[in-house]
């Protein structure tokens, strides 16, 4: 029960920054809801034959899904692929813009090249977003994919890193 709960409320902290984070960045009406219920005793007593057998547990938290919608639909099922990409880096911004509200520091953001999946529109509200956040390092393989300023340019070249 307390996973579940605390899992709840961490996707209740995730919800506001990750509808308004996926709005900017063309995921109309997103929403980000935890899909399950805790076990109960007797379910748990019930199944626990069968899950020793098995050797795996059949009821619990670790089945349980985090739903991302745009516009009532369930972007798993019914999402294209562009989609589905532009609710998980939204979700990535939105956990390190609700790390950053809770604590004194703000975390370090790891984007791997995410701009080549990303229209130019949506390339430059990144660039805004990460700009006006703390540190994020984004990967790309053209440095012309991001078309805001970067506070600092490395080129990976064989075996060695370069300040551009």
């Amino acid at each position: 029960m307390q996973l579940v709960d605390g899992r709840r409320a961490t996707l209740e902290a995730l919800a506001g920054p990750y509808a308004a984070l996926a709005d900017r960045l063309g995921l109309p009406a997103a929403a980000a809801t935890y899909e399950g219920e805790p076990p109960t005793v007797a379910e748990l007593e019930a199944r626990l034959e069968k899950d020793l057998e098995r050797g795996v547990t059949g009821a619990g938290p670790h089945l349980h899904d985090v739903g991302l919608r745009s516009e009532q639909r369930d972007l798993r099922g019914f999402g294209s692929q562009g989609e589905q990409r532009i609710a998980v880096l939204a979700l990535v911004l939105a956990e390190a813009e609700a790390l950053s509200l809770h604590s004194d520091a703000h975390p370090l953001v790891l984007l791997d090249d995410v701009l080549s999946e990303l229209d130019e529109d949506r390339r430059h509200t990144l660039g805004e977003i990460v700009a006006a956040g703390g540190q994020t390092v984004v990967t790309t393989t053209s440095a012309a994919s991001l078309p805001t300023e970067p506070a600092q340019h490395l080129a990976v070249v064989p075996g060695e890193v370069r300040a551009v």
